[in-house]
């Protein structure tokens, strides 16, 4: 083998490797963002009509479809113009190496405990509040327009940011790895028909930034004292506190550790049924 066809070789081995790297970091933001995840699937759906179609001959449907493909990426470009803008945005700003920072294990029972020690005093106070965090998506965006804190996290501190009468109580605070790294930060809210037309703009906005991106919010309700939590384009409502405990342990378990306990898990299950 001659050092031209190795250079040949190890180019095209690049030029693949970048085309799944592109299309593993599109496919991971469309998943995380609930509204694309519908536009995929009802793309996919048009693709697997039309091949049908052509297949036993639907004639009408078929070339209906060929003007839907036609014009329908036009279209969705104008639709859906936002939301690809964002995802551009996240591809940006995402870390190619994941979160800024991997917490260890008591690293994430101390933020664990000090979030919970400000919920539990925040319902008990009927305190409104909106806390997010931050993990693979980063949320840089609209920390640059938040107050800036970066601060370690107390629960003090968290009770204080949404107390009464202070200037950044309205807004939400966001946290980095084990800090606090802004308060005071407005999120997109969601349109979602999920959504109870009793909840006010801090829950849409805490469904908002999980549609959008990774991140965990939580809301202590103003009017109710109850605590909802939202996550993957989901909205939990109330919730004991135990309940919230258990989400976040579960939800900022590194990703090496989940799959660790699902190898554990089948071998288990495996082990049982010899």
């Amino acid at each position: 083998m001659t050092l031209d066809s190795i250079i040949i070789i190890a180019k095209k081995i690049v030029d693949i490797s970048l085309v799944w790297l592109m299309f593993y970091y599109i496919l991971k933001n469309i998943r995380n963002n609930v509204k694309l995840t519908l536009l995929f699937k009802g793309v996919a759906i048009v693709l697997i009509l039309k091949i049908v179609s052509d297949w036993i001959g639907l004639m009408t449907i078929g070339l209906l479809l060929e003007y839907v493909m036609m014009w329908g990426p036009l279209a969705l470009i104008i639709i859906f113009q936002p939301e690809i803008r964002n995802v551009l945005e996240q591809l940006g700003r995402t870390q190619l190496l994941g979160r800024h920072k991997v917490l260890t294990v008591d690293e994430r029972e101390r933020l664990v405990y000090e979030i919970i020690q400000s919920v539990e005093y925040l319902r008990k106070a009927r305190i409104g509040a909106l806390i997010v965090l931050e993990r693979d998506t980063s949320l840089a965006n609209y920390i640059d327009k938040a107050k800036k804190i970066y601060a370690d996290l107390s629960s003090d501190l968290l009770i204080s940011i949404f107390f009464p009468n202070n200037p950044l109580h309205d807004g939400g605070v966001i946290i980095q790895g084990d800090r606090i790294s802004c308060a005071g930060a407005v999120f997109p809210t969601s349109n979602s028909t999920k959504v109870n037309k009793k909840f006010g703009t801090r829950h849409r906005a805490a469904l908002g930034i999980v549609e959008e991106s990774d991140a965990i919010s939580i809301v202590v309700s103003e009017e109710t004292g109850r605590i909802s939590v939202a996550v993957k384009g989901d909205l939990f409502y109330n919730l004991s506190i135990d309940d919230v405990r258990m989400m976040l342990i579960d939800e900022l378990r590194p990703r090496q550790e989940d799959e660790l306990l699902d190898e554990l898990d089948e071998e288990d299950i495996y082990e049982e049924n010899i």
